[in-house]
């Protein structure tokens, strides 16, 4: 059976409205919560970036929800060891009610220590490396490891996680698919792709679940909410590999001139028609999905989290 959660959008929200918003999620029947790890936001106009282990940290005082990463990148940014520490943190701070999502990272937040910006299949495999990495430390063992990527000497978590420590792996495309399904312990993409869901069974994803969300724009006024949409998020609507490649919000704010208003009407469920909520989230359903965050996009929270405790969730069988 599916769950449902709350997406909270680091690049969007300040520290405290996510802390508001996991409060108000709780409070709607939202069963769990992911949160987005970005050193920058896409553009300008979403304007934050809090650090996603501080929040975990406040969140886990905040609410009894679980909580996973959508997603961090432990290649670049942080090394492998320091996220397999903060992570571990993050699951005995949630006694056990914490997952890792992670990918191969975006240029946009990879960059700013001045490092090369690598192609996919190198970063495939620095990422399984840091996977490998991070679960030798999970166990609260001494590790040493040389590799092709990283190297790690006489490391110990002497806070290791409460209990097993779930590392599930983004993918957007079939190479990145087949590894999840490798070495995860569950999928991250973040569109109903049957396709890219059975690559990933295939690949040994065989019961593991799938994680996936997506973002709305509640509000009375459909139009209104459109706009709002189109202003604060066109780059999810950018084609190819842009959002892995372009290393600034104002590379993505150029960019995202070429989104019309039009493909986010379509895209995004926008104003305050319930089936056209439901019918996107039930996509997600349908494809076989066992974890659905939904974000709301800009100031409508309020409105937002009344409509899915009233009618969305109740609708949705939660």
């Amino acid at each position: 059976m599916t769950s449902f959660g709350y997406f909270l959008s680091s690049e969007e929200f300040t520290p405290a409205q996510l802390l508001d918003q996991a409060r108000k999620a709780a409070d709607a029947g939202f069963t769990r919560l992911a949160i987005s790890d970005h050193f920058h936001p896409w553009n300008d106009a979403q304007g934050n970036s809090p650090l996603v282990w501080s929040m975990i940290g406040a969140l886990s005082q905040t609410v009894d929800l679980p909580v996973t990463t959508l997603v961090t990148c432990p290649t670049m940014r942080l090394h492998p060891a320091v996220t397999a520490q903060a992570a571990a943190t993050s699951s005995r701070l949630l006694d056990g009610r914490f997952a890792l999502g992670v990918g191969t990272g975006e240029a946009l937040n990879e960059h700013i220590l001045g490092d090369r910006w690598p192609s996919f299949d190198e970063r495939a495999d620095m990422l399984e490396e840091a996977v490998e990495v991070m679960r030798a430390l999970f166990t609260g063992r001494q590790v040493s490891h040389r590799g092709t990527h990283y190297t790690v000497d006489n490391a110990r978590l002497y806070t290791a996680p409460h209990g097993r420590l779930p590392v599930h792996v983004s993918g957007f495309g079939p190479k990145a698919a087949e590894l999840a399904g490798r070495i995860g312990d569950g999928f991250v993409t973040m569109g109903p792709d049957e396709e890219a869901i059975g690559r990933f069974r295939d690949a040994g994803g065989g019961g593991k679940p799938v994680i996936g969300g997506l973002k709305v724009c509640w509000g009375e006024d459909r139009d209104k909410a459109v706009d709002t949409a189109h202003r604060l998020w066109p780059n999810e609507h950018l084609p190819g590999e842009l959002a892995q490649l372009l290393p600034t919000p104002a590379h993505f704010e150029q960019a995202s001139r070429l989104v019309t208003r039009e493909e986010v009407s379509a895209a995004v469920p926008c104003g305050d028609d319930v089936e056209e909520h439901l019918e996107a989230v039930r996509g997600y359903v349908d494809a076989g999905f066992d974890e659905v965050y939904v974000g709301q996009i800009g100031p409508e929270q309020d409105a937002f989290f009344a409509a899915a405790r009233d009618k969305l969730l109740p609708a949705l069988g939660s």
